[in-house]
């Protein structure tokens, strides 16, 4: 029996009702999409009508007010609430960003934990849940994302909601024992008990889910990938998330005319682009992977002059302080290398420390020869997929990967690295460097091809699909083996949290 189920599923949404999605932030209305989730997300919306559900982005003075702003469309409605400085500060900046996140990266050294950050995010979760359960009709389906709300389920579910509930982690999640750092740990395992469907972007992820539950005797397995908590049941599953492949493909061949690609390959001259994007965040290894550069430029003297690396880096989240350190960390590390190795008419390192164009990206991704995706921990990392989706079929570069990433199970024809050790990285940065064209084309089309079956659409298909399947949720033999297995009493959850009186049936989980 294995912890998270796979089956073929590839047919259209069959779920009735509306489809909500909850998310922390939300894209505003008729704006064009920044990324490929939110364009798959939004696809999905219009197809079946809906709502999009998150923060505003604002805060507000009004500790009791925090308004809630809906802007009816058709066939997708928009709704947003504000939060206080306070909100922000303890269900934000303090449980999401410094207990949540570095834990799920495997980072206890970076964790600031704080009993009224805690109190924070599950008071602010609540709130969100309150204004979320007025606006839900009783056929809709809702599809949660991500760490910042996985109390949404319970909380609607004791309010009384029975709908079909969803929840996808776009980060990794860890083992048990480090999980269980996480204070109210319990309470947030019991919490992601709730949901019907509760997706990982890999197997090991979901595995390390499925070992919390059962350590801690909160659900137990009764088929591959279901498990029974009190009388209901729910699945755990893998869904890698995908790129939009095909039209990430033509942005990049079309973006080789955009002035400021052009610009770049004119100051490049002969010389060869290593790229590096990333948020400055301490769990995309950007302070390793320099100092790999560093040992490759020193122990390469002849690449001197040879060879540029770009590296950009938007700032994100400077209120918490592990970021604020990191910014200087990295600036520090940038100078380092080019006043060691720099000269009056070669910088090693071009430091961007700003957001660029997806579209500007995609071209710079096309005429990189070195694609340096080196996390120490990733969900999935999709600049990589990007990368390698922006090649020249006829010249392409090489994707340098973290072994630590999501993607590296897609990806295989990427040079794969252990990103804390500075001499292995850099012996790949040679290598890929110094790779014959028909090898290079060898290894893209491995992972073109993987990633043309993989789209981000099929990744929302696959998903919707699982948590809408009616057959087993009646109690029906579905194609994936899966014996219906009877109902055990609610020792578990109060009756409140599971709805007026509905039974759930275990239902199938794909894995690409």
């Amino acid at each position: 029996m294995t912890p998270f189920f796979t089956a073929p599923a590839d047919g259209p949404f069959t779920g009735s009702g509306r489809l909500v999605v909850v998310s922390n932030r939300v894209p505003a209305p008729g704006a064009p999409s920044a990324g490929g989730l939110a364009v798959a997300l939004d696809a999905a919306l219009k197809e079946r009508g809906g709502l999009w559900f998150g923060w505003s982005g604002k805060t507000s003075e009004d500790a009791d007010a925090r308004p809630r702003h809906v802007q009816e469309a058709v066939p997708v409605s928009y709704a947003v609430m504000d939060l206080t400085q306070r909100d922000l500060d303890e269900y934000y900046a303090g449980y999401a960003n410094r207990a949540l996140w570095p834990v799920c990266h495997y980072r206890l050294d970076l964790t600031g934990f704080a009993r009224k950050d805690t109190a924070g995010y599950f008071r602010v979760n609540d709130l969100f849940a309150r204004r979320l359960a007025p606006l839900v009709h009783p056929d809709d389906t809702v599809w949660v994302h991500d760490y910042h709300f996985i109390p949404m389920a319970a909380n609607l579910r004791r309010m009384g909601l029975s709908n079909r509930i969803g929840f996808f982690l776009h980060i990794p999640w860890p083992s048990p024992d480090l999980a269980s750092v996480l204070p109210a740990y319990e309470t947030i395992i019991r919490s992601l008990a709730a949901y019907d469907l509760v997706g990982f972007q890999t197997p090991r992820d979901a595995t390390n889910f499925a070992e919390c539950l059962t350590r801690e005797g909160i659900a137990r397995p009764v088929g591959d990938g279901v498990f029974e908590t009190g009388d209901r049941r729910f699945r755990v599953g893998a869904f890698p998330i995908g790129i939009e492949t095909e039209a990430f493909a033509k942005a990049a061949q079309d973006a080789a005319r955009h002035p400021l690609v052009r610009r770049m390959c004119e100051s490049l001259r002969d010389r060869k682009l290593i790229i590096g994007v990333d948020r400055l965040d301490y769990s995309k290894g950007i302070p390793q992977r320099i100092e790999a550069f560093h040992c490759f430029v020193e122990s390469n003297p002849g690449a001197r002059d040879r060879v540029s690396y770009l590296q950009i880096t938007p700032k994100s989240r400077s209120e918490v302080p592990e970021y604020q350190a990191m910014q200087t960390q990295v600036a520090e590390l940038v100078g380092k290398t080019n006043g060691d190795f720099g000269d009056i008419d070669w910088v090693p390192i071009r430091y961007v420390n700003k957001n660029v164009g997806r579209s500007t990206l995609a071209g710079l991704y096309r005429i990189a020869r070195v694609g340096l995706v080196t996390p120490l921990r990733d969900g999935m990392n999709l600049v990589a997929k990007e990368y390698v989706a922006a090649q020249d079929a006829d010249d392409p570069g090489v994707l340098i990967l973290s072994r630590f990433a999501g993607a590296a199970q897609d990806l295989d024809g990427a040079i794969l690295v252990n990103p804390y050790d500075t001499e292995a990285t850099a012996g790949a940065i040679a290598r890929a460097l110094a790779m014959p064209l028909e090898e290079r084309k060898e290894r893209w089309s491995a992972m073109m091809a993987s990633l043309k079956e993989n789209s981000v659409d099929r990744w929302r298909a696959r998903f919707l699909d699982a948590l809408a399947d009616d057959r087993a949720l009646a109690g029906e033999a579905v194609p994936d083996g899966t014996a219906d297995v009877g109902e055990s009493d609610d020792d578990l959850l109060e009756p409140a949290q599971i709805g007026a009186g509905r039974t759930y049936r275990p239902f199938g989980i794909v894995k690409n």
